[in-house]
């Protein structure tokens, strides 16, 4: 592993999106520092991708995101190693759905967490870690749920608002020193909970919905071009701009009553 070389560090690397950036960044050969909660899922990836691209550098780190102890491991480990970063893909997010007064603690500290505390915090330990020359990507994926409130996944959304205000408030600072890129996609069949919920929603979930390798190929473009943020898909750019000028009240009474009737609960 050389010591001089620099990685992009990729969270969620075990699911279905944080699967789909790995699979690109892998096939243009850039050197990935992979973490998610499993070490076992985390060393089987590991080993698949070193068997189909052998040239290719990794390194991996088990890593509960909600856990302050557990980052600084995550670091001290990139440290040991040499590893630098010039890129972050913060995949991770907790998409618990349910009626706010049926969360206990627990889940609430959790999507909290993982959702904003952990990107906020993985960022930092990126930048310390990264070239000064203008080169560093910081890319989050927030989601389209941010753009308005939403009653029924009130906490998730936002938590993802407070990721992409924080990105748009930091590539500010950050102007010619690292690209910081909040980027909003709407559904992502990935599990077949998601799948599921996107056919329950109808028209306005199938419109919505874009493939892993369609969201992390244009969310890589995006931070490469240094967007503040981008919608990922023609028709979740068009239902943003309607929502952006609907009237508050409508917009909670129509999210409220196609909501209100889905619950889930992987965490």
């Amino acid at each position: 592993m050389s010591a001089m070389r620099t990685y992009t560090l990729v969270t969620g690397a075990c699911g279905g999106l944080g699967g789909a950036f790995v699979e690109i960044l892998a096939e243009r050969g850039e050197a990935l520092f992979l973490t998610g909660r499993d070490q076992g899922r985390l060393s089987a990836l590991d080993a698949a991708l070193k068997e189909k691209y052998p040239a290719l550098e990794t390194a991996y780190f088990a890593c509960d995101l909600t856990s302050e102890r557990e980052r600084l491991a995550l670091f001290a480990y990139a440290d040991g190693q040499g590893i630098r970063f010039n890129r972050l893909v913060y995949v991770a997010g907790v998409d618990t759905q349910m009626a706010f007064e049926r969360y206990d603690e627990a889940k609430l500290v959790f999507q909290t967490r993982v959702n904003l505390e952990g990107a906020v915090s993985l960022i930092r330990g990126t930048l310390a870690r990264s070239p000064l020359d203008g080169t560093t990507e910081i890319l989050a994926v927030g989601s389209m749920s941010a753009s308005t409130p939403m009653p029924y996944f009130a906490l998730y959304s936002a938590t993802k608002k407070g990721l992409e205000y924080f990105c748009t408030g930091l590539r500010t600072e950050l102007k010619g020193r690292a690209k910081v890129t909040c980027v909003l996609p709407g559904g992502i069949p990935t599990r077949e909970d998601i799948k599921q919920n996107i056919e329950e929603h109808g028209f306005w979930g199938r419109i919505s919905a874009k493939s892993p390798r369609a969201v992390a190929e244009r969310s890589l473009a995006a931070v490469r071009k240094n967007k503040r943020s981008a919608v990922i898909g023609f028709w979740n750019k068009i239902i943003k701009a309607a929502t952006d000028v609907a009237p508050m009240s409508l917009k909670l009474r129509f999210i409220a009553k196609r909501w209100r009737n889905t619950e889930k609960d992987h965490f």
